[in-house]
């Protein structure tokens, strides 16, 4: 027992931890890439989308890693039924996330390539770019209401069933 906290508090530590971080940088990528694809200026993109990517492996990856394995073990240690419909919308939701997160990440690799290309030999950014755009911001919706019904549930437990 480190510092006086059993097992069970480190882990629910962790969980809102790395639940922090995923929703944070989440939702401060999102903004940074949005707004800078609003002003237009192709060097500003190619700046924020190359820190975009970067964010989402040091950051939001791990956190996304950490997030099922510590609410299984929360659950299995508080002795709730893995099978509770909160629960199993849970993770659902999570799995809409996860589904939503792929291809954001794609799409801001692609529009961190084409910014870059675009600002490499002083052109526009290409038609793709802006196809990528729109694509990136449709996904991004589902996965940040899915993640907010998440944290509803995280508070309300089975309160709601």
């Amino acid at each position: 027992m480190m510092l006086g906290i059993d097992s069970y508090l480190w882990m629910k530590w962790l969980h809102i931890l790395s639940s922090t971080v995923l929703f944070g940088t989440g939702i401060g990528t999102a903004f940074q890439m949005w707004f800078a694809h609003l002003r237009g200026d192709v060097r500003g993109i190619a700046i924020v989308t190359r820190n975009v990517v970067l964010a989402d492996w040091l950051f939001t990856l791990p956190a996304g890693i950490l997030q099922p394995i510590t609410g299984l073990a929360l659950a299995m240690q508080s002795g709730l039924d893995l099978t509770a419909p909160w629960l199993v919308v849970t993770y659902a939701l999570y799995v809409l996330a996860f589904v939503c997160w792929v291809p954001v990440v794609v799409l801001q690799i692609h529009a961190r390539d084409l910014a870059a290309q675009a600002l490499a030999t002083n052109q526009s950014l290409a038609p793709d770019y802006y196809s990528a755009m729109r694509v990136w911001f449709a996904l991004g919706w589902p996965a940040f209401i899915a993640l907010i019904v998440i944290y509803l549930l995280m508070v309300a437990k089975p309160d709601l069933w």
